[in-house]
């Protein structure tokens, strides 16, 4: 399974999400998932916030464009990127 897909509207992005990292990152691949690593801790929905803050500054696209789909509560989630392609998604994060 590749780490984007195509789904209606944009594309389904696969994360590992770490946090209470030291510093907020794009990771870069892991297996068939993005690693992502964030500052905030896992409490409150304060980590998948800064997930989708993360992403939709490095894809230079709003952060109401990115959302978890599935996995708030776990390190794999999988987050709706609306509005590019898988294409447009790999080339913005240099997913080979």
């Amino acid at each position: 399974m590749p780490i984007v897909q195509a789904c209606r509207g944009g594309s389904v992005l696969a994360l590992k999400v770490v946090p209470g990292s030291s510093r907020d990152r794009v990771v870069g691949p892991l297996g068939e998932r993005l690693k992502v690593a964030v500052r905030k801790p896992p409490e409150k929905g304060a980590a998948n916030k800064a997930v989708c803050e993360l992403l939709a500054e490095a894809l230079g696209i709003r952060p109401t464009d990115v959302s978890v789909l599935r996995g708030e509560t776990r390190p794999e989630k999988d987050v709706l990127v609306r509005g590019l392609t898988p294409a447009e998604v790999s080339k913005r994060l240099k997913i080979a």
